[in-house]
């Protein structure tokens, strides 16, 4: 049995991640056997140099075209629209990131202005979701990353984002305190 063209007709008809169990279930092996086999074919794509490949994302995996192909394929595809993400969006995002889950009054009070319109932005780009409610008064939602933020930014997982140094941390904490000091005395 042909288990790597199983597994590539199942990411290529899907179109979306799908998760390593579901593929195992198909495929009647255990997970193990079954990411062996999603990794080996993941490698023959990087190594032809393929126009498509095979992204893992938090355990799932799709199937997707080589971002090197992008100027290729808007030629004869509808170039899709671009979402700009202004430094307010990105400054919120990464908040998400890192922070998840999180409630809008928390990001607020990190950024220190509203958020809202960020967040709807955020939304609709479809770069966060609701992770449902923090068991608090008022039960606000919470937010956190999705899938295609994932896929936009190139990582597997939000383990993979890049660590803060902690020395750098602790000096925009003391910038951060002066500032607000002289703010104070003025």
């Amino acid at each position: 049995m042909n288990y790597e063209a199983i597994v590539e007709a199942i990411l290529f008809t899907m179109g979306e991640s799908v998760p390593l169990e579901k593929i195992a279930a198909a495929l009647e092996l255990n997970q193990k056997e079954t990411k062996t086999i999603v990794e080996n074919l993941m490698k023959k794509y990087q190594e032809e140099k393929r126009g498509i490949q095979i992204m893992e994302l938090e355990g799932a995996y799709q199937m997707c075209t080589n971002t090197e192909m992008y100027e290729y394929l808007i030629k004869v595809a509808k170039q899709p629209k671009r979402h700009v993400l202004t430094d307010v969006l990105l400054e919120t995002l990464s908040i998400i990131a890192y922070k998840q889950p999180i409630t809008k009054i928390e990001i607020e009070k990190i950024r220190g202005v509203s958020c809202d319109h960020a967040v709807n932005k955020l939304l609709e780009y479809n770069l966060i979701c609701e992770l449902g409610r923090l068991d608090a008064p008022g039960r606000p939602l919470l937010f956190g990353t999705t899938e295609e933020f994932l896929r936009s930014f190139g990582v597997q997982s939000i383990e993979e984002l890049p660590v803060l140094n902690p020395v750098q941390v602790e000096e925009f904490k003391q910038e951060a305190e002066e500032e607000m000091n002289v703010k104070l005395d003025i």
